[in-house]
């Protein structure tokens, strides 16, 4: 019998539930990769990047509020220690080497995030169901492509082999952060 105990059932089909994890996962990520933005800004005095950072921050700490307003804590992913540790790096890392590094990295991220919410947006719409799931998917997605498109402005010229190369690695690394949440 593979029936969950009734203090394990959700409201959410399992397609909705997995997906809602690998939300909540994904935003703790981004709140995280801004915290690691922040904390290398701090050392390097620079406050074009701090205020990028908190302003994008911010809005990241909604989102994941957001999804934890319908998403019970029994549900989240059990990896969100490894997704803030990540999502630090994955932040401060580019941070080290310059604006562009972490511009380039936003683009890369919200790039994924936009295309993960898109699917999910597709399904509901598709599904006719969860309109208030619906509704949150679509403002959480305006948000990251507004991200993304800041992000994106601010990379010139083109980025090198080596930028291109680490954000197809963050690009990869935020899928299969996605597929591990979904999961676990």
């Amino acid at each position: 019998m593979s029936a969950l105990p009734e203090a394990y059932s959700s409201p959410y089909s399992q397609y909705l539930e997995q997906e809602l994890r690998s939300d909540h996962a994904g935003e703790t990520g981004a709140v995280y990769i801004y915290k690691g933005i922040i904390a290398v800004a701090n050392l390097r005095k620079d406050q074009e990047l701090l205020y990028f950072a908190k302003h994008h921050g911010s809005t990241e700490a909604e989102h994941l509020q957001l999804i934890e307003s319908v998403l019970e804590k029994k549900f989240h992913s059990r990896l969100l220690g490894p997704w803030r540790i990540a999502g630090w790096l994955t932040g401060a890392i580019p941070a080290l080497f310059g604006k562009k590094a972490v511009y380039a990295t936003i683009d890369a991220v919200e790039t994924f995030v936009e295309q993960h919410y898109q699917q999910q947006i597709d399904y509901l719409q598709k599904k006719g169901s969860h309109e208030e799931i619906l509704k949150l998917l679509i403002r959480c997605q305006a948000d990251e492509i507004d991200h993304k498109n800041e992000a994106r402005s601010k990379v010139t010229p083109p980025p090198s082999f080596v930028l291109k190369w680490w954000c197809a690695m963050v690009g990869g690394g935020s899928a299969g952060a996605v597929l591990l949440a979904r999961r676990i």
